[in-house]
């Protein structure tokens, strides 16, 4: 079959869209990467998204904003097709994660647990001419898990060793890892949201700096640690959570950041962004401390997401991980930039066969479900 996955995640810097040849499924599922490409997100489209993740939105800008990320979606679709040549009527199906608005993990005095992701699929299904599958977080958490994370059945088919433990660290706005022990089955696999990936470092410097990113890590790399805020951040309440956990922009969004910049405002901004970076890497690694590694000696962690290409984050991951080896997707011949996407190609073809992709030990569902609504084309 043919398929395109599209993946636009925390870090609101593009609509990845892959295009892939994929055959079989669950066990027997091969992946063959045809093209991949990532179609940025206009500035207000980003500005929309930011208000829309904010408790004082409308809810007439997210209805509109719904329809107006089906289109970009069906756009990126339609041009990882034409990049390699073919139309997106010769497609299967398409499966769209969407752009998550908001996430409610658990019940809480005030809110039931819930999830919403937009990018309306049935407008991807008629300008594609072609099934497309959306919402695959909702039956997970129909079925008492927390939508999230859902990558760890595709790493499980992808990357998962007979004779060693390996985790797989994606550092995209939000940081999730998946464990894979040695000998797992399915149901051996566990996963969750390790905390800030990107999004903090990324909305600093694009008020210190107005950038979109720090590229390669460099300006982290020009700058000292804030001691104060280093034991300042050490004390961050979702570090310490046990697994199961996930966790968005509601809670590392912007107001996270720019309250840690205007109390740090004398530092130098450089200072701040590598103490930052420091960050994303601490809590990857203390989640590690805490509820991985006392069961599961790793051999490897493998990098993907944007976070990948930043080496100093990098080299500071490797710091906090003595006697661990820290790769990249690249390292294996696979592509960081494209994991997720891929990813729900695989969560795509399972709903096509009717077979669950959820990893209830990941998300704490109590069984295992068919992910995802399918939008059929006229």
């Amino acid at each position: 079959m043919l398929a395109v996955g599209l993946m636009s995640g925390t870090s609101l810097d593009g609509i990845d869209a892959v295009l892939c040849e994929i055959h079989g499924s669950a066990n027997t599922t091969t992946v063959k990467q045809l093209s991949f490409l990532t179609l940025p997100l206009p500035d207000s489209t980003q500005a929309k998204i930011k208000q829309c993740c904010q408790n004082n939105a409308n809810v007439a800008q997210v209805c509109s904003l719904n329809f107006e990320l089906g289109e970009l979606f069906a756009k990126a679709a339609q041009a990882v097709c034409l990049q390699y040549g073919i139309e997106t009527t010769q497609l299967d199906y398409i499966a769209s994660h969407g752009q998550t608005i908001y996430h409610i993990p658990r019940n809480t005095t005030e809110y039931v647990a819930s999830t919403l992701q937009i990018g309306e699929s049935a407008v991807i299904a008629q300008r594609c001419g072609c099934p497309c599958i959306a919402n695959f977080r909702v039956k997970d958490m129909a079925a008492g898990g927390e939508g999230a994370p859902l990558v760890p059945f595709s790493e499980y088919i992808l990357y998962s060793k007979q004779d060693e433990a390996i985790a797989l660290q994606n550092i995209g706005g939000i940081g999730n890892v998946t464990v894979l022990p040695a000998h797992a089955s399915i149901d051996d696999v566990f996963a969750f949201d390790t905390g800030p990936g990107n999004m903090v470092i990324d909305e600093a410097m694009q008020c210190l700096f107005n950038q979109p990113y720090d590229a390669s890590g460099n300006t982290a790399a020009k700058g000292e640690l804030i001691i104060e805020l280093v034991n300042e951040l050490k004390q961050d309440p979702y570090i310490v959570m046990a697994p199961p956990k996930t966790t968005g922009r509601e809670v590392y969004g912007s107001e996270f950041t720019h309250n840690i910049l205007n109390r740090y405002a004398t530092y130098a901004p450089e200072d701040i962004i590598a103490t930052l970076t420091w960050f994303t890497a601490y809590s990857i690694a203390e989640n590690y401390r805490q509820f991985i590694l006392p069961n599961h000696k790793l051999t490897q962690v493998v990098l993907g997401g944007g976070g990948a290409h930043n080496a100093t984050l990098k080299q500071m991951l490797s710091d906090e991980l003595p006697g661990i080896e820290v790769l990249c997707q690249e390292d294996l011949g696979y592509s960081s930039d494209a994991k997720e996407a891929i990813a729900f190609v695989i969560l795509g073809n399972e709903t096509m066969h009717h077979q669950f992709s959820n990893v209830p030990k990941a998300t704490g569902a109590s069984q295992k479900v068919i992910l995802g609504n399918i939008t059929y084309p006229n």
